[in-house]
């Protein structure tokens, strides 16, 4: 092989132990973030809200996983695996990165800021300064990782303009996800249902798309990898363009049972309303929507010259 394949190799072989030193007491701060984050609001109980529970995940999910690779890396488990590690931690430090952004940005706007002064409010205000400190740490594992393997002149998938896309397109439907957390915006109204179930598949097939291309997957597949992937980004698109028809049309036009007015929902008139109410939920999915719209278009650009233009 090349002198790319000789680069590879001598990733592979990298000194473990200073690796590991370095990188397990920056997880560790990882783990201790994410883990008093998610028992903060643990403690809340009943208050948690809709949102405070998709938090709650994303804390929980970022405190097991990175539990797992220092797990591995501590007792060198990563070079059993087929593929090159480092595109592991790089992938799941810039999701963390993100996740924990998207947690403490949709927690503070659609539910702390309705709570009153109380206990409560002062845990959910604590919870997202350690998520907030979680989101830092996982950025600085990033820039870290990117030197420590030299990644500018090898490739990391996440880098990349398709990488990012499909991080992008999977974090965009990870927050929709929370929104419609709350079924009574949909489950009246079977277009409203074919929408979530637009947002379930695009996301499926997001994340094989970077689950093939992480694991160097994508050589098993029977056609070429770009082209499958215009054929899944293509459907993604027509997918996403009939929920960003039916999910506006639906939820605010009053002929069909919506309501085009935010005054019109009763929830949004209550003054001890502790969470963000059914419109603005509505408006949120139908905003965010439209944002994974346009990635799934750019996305399908880039795929479309690959295949077509051959640049």
């Amino acid at each position: 092989m090349t002198t790319t394949g000789n680069q590879f190799t001598s990733l592979r072989n990298l000194d473990v132990g200073v690796w590991t030193r370095r990188g397990c007491c920056l997880r560790l701060l990882q783990v201790l973030s994410t883990c008093i984050a998610f028992s903060l609001v643990a403690s809340m109980g009943t208050w948690r809200g809709d949102i405070g529970n998709f938090s709650l995940f994303i804390w929980c999910f970022c405190f097991a996983m990175t539990l797992i690779i220092i797990i591995v890396e501590w007792f060198d488990l990563q070079r059993r695996f087929p593929f090159f590690w480092y595109n592991v931690p790089i992938t799941f430090a810039c999701y963390f990165a993100l996740l924990c952004l998207s947690a403490s940005i949709t927690y503070t706007t659609t539910f702390v800021q309705f709570l009153p002064l109380s206990p409560n409010r002062d845990r959910a205000i604590a919870a997202i300064t350690f998520s907030c400190i979680a989101c830092v740490l996982y950025g600085m594992e990033v820039a870290w990782i990117w030197d420590w393997y030299e990644l500018g002149s090898n490739p990391c998938y996440v880098h990349t303009i398709p990488g990012l896309l499909k991080v992008l397109e999977t974090l965009v439907a990870c927050v929709i996800f929370a929104f419609i957390s709350n079924t009574n915006l949909y489950l009246h109204q079977p277009a409203l249902v074919w929408c979530v179930v637009v947002y379930s598949i695009c996301f499926i097939q997001a994340a094989v798309a970077i689950l093939l291309k992480l694991f160097k997957l994508k050589y098993t597949l029977p056609i070429p990898f770009p082209i499958f992937q215009v054929g899944l980004t293509l459907l993604s698109v027509i997918f996403y363009s009939s929920a960003m028809v039916l999910w506006p049309l639906y939820q605010f036009d009053e002929k069909l049972g919506g309501q085009a007015q935010r005054s019109s929902d009763g929830s949004c008139r209550d003054d001890l309303t502790y969470y963000v109410c059914a419109w603005d939920q509505r408006l949120a999915v139908a905003i965010l929507t439209a944002i994974n719209l346009l990635a799934y278009m750019a996305d399908l650009v880039y795929w479309a010259r690959q295949v077509f233009v051959k640049v």
